[in-house]
């Protein structure tokens, strides 16, 4: 028999069949995240189209992308959301993946569970687990020369092999790399961060006029004043940041 005295002991048994149902609840609802982004992993992987509040529809098989615009609520739905959108902050890639991978393991917990492991255990096991996978994965892995545009371009063409616009690879991997590499120090840089890099969005066209552009884009039309030229070559542009007034010290 299972007792609580209120002020720490045993717990009841209701107490356990409560944290029991909570654990099944959370990993169904981050399997049914897992399960809604599996048909779309690899090469030959299926397409989603998504609908968003707005009304816009969105055709595509990039997991983040996906995963950002379903609307979740369930606490560790969302977690598996946010771990999609880690990983294509992070790598920029396998944002897909990650979340298979995440639900298998979860499966892989839940049916030890089911047995009467410890939950404790598995988080054991499976810490273990990681440091082996890290250490696999580190052995296994060839260093890359950010200064070796070739590499990063098989690299970048790898990438796209899964997505979309695939076809394209050979006009869109060049423009990819060439963007990384003239925000970074090629020299000291480790990572990315890909807010430097801004994508405009134009309606009409296709994707063979996509291009780079060494600078920045205005995507404000130009307010055409009475007399006032239209055209300015080599024009000399002042970019302003301005705080805002504080009325007072707590603000």
């Amino acid at each position: 028999m299972s007792w609580d005295s209120g002020g720490g002991g045993n717990t009841t048994q209701d107490g356990r069949t409560k944290a029991k149902d909570v654990r099944s609840s959370n990993i169904m609802a981050a399997r049914a995240i897992s399960d809604a982004v599996r048909t779309s992993l690899g090469p030959k992987g299926m397409d989603k189209m998504i609908t968003t509040q707005s009304g816009e529809v969105i055709i595509s098989n990039d997991g983040a992308t996906i995963l950002k615009n379903i609307d979740v609520q369930h606490a560790a739905a969302q977690m598996m959301v946010d771990l999609s959108a880690s990983q294509d902050i992070e790598a920029g890639d396998g944002t897909t993946s990650v979340v298979v991978i995440a639900g298998c393991l979860l499966k892989a917990a839940d049916n030890l569970l089911r047995k009467g492991v410890h939950p404790r255990v598995i988080s054991d096991a499976f810490q273990m687990a990681l440091k082996k996978a890290l250490a696999t994965l580190q052995s296994m892995s060839m260093p890359l020369d950010l200064a070796n545009r070739e590499d990063m371009l098989r690299n970048a063409t790898t990438s796209l092999n899964s997505k979309v616009v695939s076809q394209y690879s050979h006009l869109l991997a060049p423009i990819a790399v060439d963007a990384v590499l003239q925000v970074i120090d090629p020299a000291t840089a480790t990572n990315v961060d890909l807010r430097d890099i801004k994508t405009v969005k134009r309606v009409g066209g296709t994707i063979d006029d996509t291009e780079l552009v060494e600078g920045l884009v205005f995507t404000q039309k130009a307010r055409k004043a009475a007399g006032g030229p239209s055209r300015i070559v080599n024009a000399k542009i002042a970019l302003i940041q301005v705080r805002p007034l504080r009325c007072c010290r707590c603000c």
